[in-house]
Parts: C-alpha cells; structure tokens; sequence
C-alpha cells in the first residue's frame, strides 16, 4: 500500500470537508505519487455532489468546414482554402444532418468549424435561422474563437455579435480554444489564435448574455504542472464570478498526426495515470463545478469508464460524428446509447440521460 505523506492527507482532507485548496495545494497534489488515495477523494467528493448518477446526452457533432487560416500546431484537421481535401456545408447540408439527428433522438447538435476565410456572420446566422426553422433542438455551437472571428469580420464587436447570435437560436456555446492559459505556450502551440485574456472575455460576456458554455483544457503536450494547475484557478475564478460554466471538460492531447509531434518527437501526450490524476484534481479543485465530463472520445472508451472512478460524473454525449480526433490519429469509434449506458452500469453507477443544461429525464 502507497504510503500518502501528511502534507497530502492534510490537502485531501482539508477538500473533503469542503474547504478550498489553493494553487499551491494543488500543485502538490499534481506531482505526488498518491494516485489511488487521489481518486478515492475525488470520488467521495463526486458522491457527495452528484450521487451514483452519471449523465450522458444524445448529441450529434457537426464540424461544417475543415478549411481554417489558423495555425495551430495541435491540429491535424485543419486544411488551407486550396486544399482538394478541403470541404464546406452549406446551410441546408448542415440543417440536414441536424433533422437526421433528431429523428435518431439527438436533442443537442455541437457545431463548430475553421476559420473560413470566406465567411462572414451571415453564413453563422444562416445555420442557426436554417436549424430553427425546422426543429426544435438545442444548438450548442461556435467557439470564443470563432465569436471572436465573426466579431472581426461583421465589425459589430463580441457582445453585439452574441446578442445577435442567440437572437437567431444559439442556445450554449463550447468552451473550446482555451488551450491552455499561458502565453508563451500559447504562442508556440497555437500562435495568431486568441489570447487567454480575449477567451476569458468572450466567455465571461456570453455568461453575462444568458449563454451558458463548457469549459475546457487542452493538456499533456508541452504545458508543465504549474500551467494546468494555473488554468484550473482561472476557471474556478470565472466560475466564482459568473456561474455560467455548465461543466468542465479535461481534453487530453492526441498527438499523432499533429504539427506539433513533429516539432517536438518526445510528446506523446499524457500517459494513462496522468489522465486520470487531471481528473482527480478537477474534482478536488474546481469546488464550484457540479460536473466533470470525462470525454471518451479522447480518452478511449475504457479509460472513461475508469475516471468515473476518479471524480467524473458524465459521460459526454454519443456524438454520432467526430472528425478532429480523427484527423489527429484517435481511432474513434461511435457510440449509441445503449453502449453509453452499458458502460456506465459497468462501472457500477446509475445512467441518466441528461439535456444540454444537465436537466434529467432518467
């Protein structure tokens, strides 16, 4: 038996009384060897906040264009405008594969594309309009970064550009694009994207618009504990003041076909016992998030199941299609519902089918 050193026991305890660690703590608890005691207080925590349920939503993925004039170097999706490989939906197509997933039981579509050189805010409005003219599903669309992006093109600013946004349908956003909020590594894997800064702008005036988002953070590339441990505090902050982060997702890095793997051969992502230490640390830190996602589509089906075990109480959502996983060398392979809910009552937990804002219908 691993023996747990006082210092972590007295941080352990102090987060299962309910007593805020602090970044310090937190960083202790990152880099200490205590895995197994980790997980366990980070499932008494997720007892204790969300029962035995594990949530799960019925959602489709729609990613309308491959083709992105960014440059971040994590992405294997992304493609240049002249590109044979490269694709862009229209309105209609789009609307189609949201009428095919509703009629499969979807009551979320997540939609989220490049940076099209060519498209304007028209074209954003114009899926949103298309969608709600035709059913009625919540649309969880558009990163800060491509609010921001549309902010640019149209001139009307973020918060006139997400007034206008939710007035045509959005109803949540992803909280994709956060990365991870350091500088220097933001402009080494992610350079002319949006700062930590503009991210936490766009998001905080969604929240204070009525649009709820996700929160996100991408790790096990080049980032060292001390910028996770960092990211975390600036959510749990953001959450302080806003309430409007519906969960926290930990996106672990697929590095295999990424511009990034070649500029650094020696990442290979995080190791399985990092992944689920980050989601252990998740639930002691973020004191003020209800729900911790564990994102099988990065993880891989039996490492979610086991962070269920480490603090975690959703499951994500069938997605029915991925492709930016994909392209960066994740085999990925789909899952209905009843193989979500097997998965869950295999980890000894109930299923329950949730909608976007984590309302429950068992």
């Amino acid at each position: 038996m691993i023996e747990v050193n006082e210092e972590t026991a007295d941080i352990i305890e102090k987060s299962l009384f309910g007593r805020r660690i602090s970044k310090e703590e937190a960083y202790d608890l990152l880099l200490s060897d205590s895995l197994f005691t980790l997980g366990s207080a980070a499932d008494t925590l997720r007892q204790k906040k969300c029962g035995d349920s594990v949530t799960y939503i019925v959602n489709r993925n729609i990613n309308f264009t491959n083709i992105c004039q960014g440059s971040c170097k994590f992405c294997a999706y992304r493609v240049g405008k002249a590109s044979k490989s490269g694709f862009l939906m229209t309105a209609e197509e789009v609307r189609k594969r949201v009428l095919d997933a509703a009629a499969a039981g979807a009551t979320e579509v997540c939609i989220q594309g490049g940076l099209h050189p060519d498209l304007d805010l028209e074209y954003y409005t114009g899926i949103l309009e298309s969608i709600k003219s035709s059913c009625d599903i919540h649309i969880h669309a558009f990163s800060p970064m491509e609010v921001t992006y549309m902010a640019g093109k149209s001139g009307l600013g973020v918060k006139e550009t997400l007034r206008v946004l939710k007035e045509k349908g959005l109803g949540s956003m992803p909280g994709t694009a956060a990365e991870i909020f350091d500088r220097e590594i933001r402009e080494t894997i992610c350079p002319g994207k949006i700062t930590a800064d503009e991210w936490i702008s766009v998001v905080k005036t969604a929240h204070s618009l009525g649009i709820p988002t996700t929160a996100t953070m991408l790790y096990g590339h080049i980032e060292r504990p001390e910028h996770r441990i960092n990211h975390l505090n600036i959510l749990r902050t953001i959450q302080d003041e806003t309430g409007g982060f519906t969960e926290f997702v930990p996106l672990s890095f697929i590095h295999y076909n990424t511009p990034l793997k070649r500029m650094y051969p020696d990442v290979h992502g995080a190791s399985g016992i990092e992944d689920l230490k980050m989601y252990a640390l998740s639930r002691l830190f973020l004191d003020n998030f209800t729900n911790i996602q564990a994102s099988w589509v990065k993880l891989g089906k039996k490492l979610a199941q086991a962070a269920l075990s480490f603090g975690a109480n959703d499951l994500g959502g069938t997605i029915m299609d991925e492709s930016i996983s994909r392209a960066a060398g994740q085999k990925v392979d789909v899952m209905d519902e009843d193989e979500m809910r097997a998965i869950i009552t295999g980890a000894g937990r109930v299923p329950v089918k949730r909608d976007t804002l984590y309302m429950t219908n068992g």
